[in-house]
């Protein structure tokens, strides 16, 4: 990372994208690359969700907001050369809490990796992550608006956005040479 990355203040780059859209994997993909942090939704909130039996939807979007919340406290708490990888889909609260939770952490600059995907991908892919997944996460009956979802979301376009186009391939290669271009102006 460039001298003048450190010294222009905090920066943030959104990994974002419905879920099952591949957000994990390009975040560790930039982390490794990079040598960034990466604050995640589900790392904050999974250690929590395992502490309870029963979690209804409206109970793992509570933890989920509060996840959210803590990923910006860590944020504004850290030095101002800082730059982190967040994984998460920000289209679930308004994009004006967005807004807010990133002038209150001091950023700088934002950028964005949005990760698009069909819905009937984004659909099959959690799907095939149902038995796996932790406890208290939305199940089957999450697929048919997962799938509405994906076709309509968009990114947040608070600053420069790359797209992944994850019916594709990855070019990962274009995807790092643009954020060390990003990262460098």
């Amino acid at each position: 990372m460039s001298q003048t990355t450190r010294t222009q203040g905090k920066t943030v780059v959104l990994v974002n994208g419905v879920p099952a859209s591949g957000k994990s994997t390009i975040a560790h993909l930039l982390s490794e690359q990079f040598a960034l942090p990466v604050l995640t939704i589900d790392g904050i909130k999974e250690p929590f969700m395992a502490q309870f039996d029963d979690i209804d939807r409206a109970f793992n979007r509570r933890l989920g907001c509060a996840a959210y919340e803590v990923i910006w406290s860590i944020v504004a708490a850290s030095p101002k050369q800082c730059v982190f990888l967040i994984d998460a889909w920000f289209g679930f609260q308004p994009k004006e809490s967005l807004t807010r939770y990133l002038e209150h952490a001091g950023i700088n600059r934002v950028l964005e990796v949005w990760n698009s995907i069909p819905g009937n991908l984004a659909a099959a892919r959690y799907a095939q992550r149902l038995e796996v997944r932790r406890n208290g996460h939305p199940g089957e009956e999450y697929l048919p608006e997962l799938l509405r979802l994906a076709d309509s979301a968009q990114p947040m376009s608070l600053g420069p956005v790359y797209i992944v186009d994850q019916a594709k391939p990855i070019d990962s290669a274009a995807l790092i040479s643009w954020m060390r271009h990003a990262l460098e102006d």
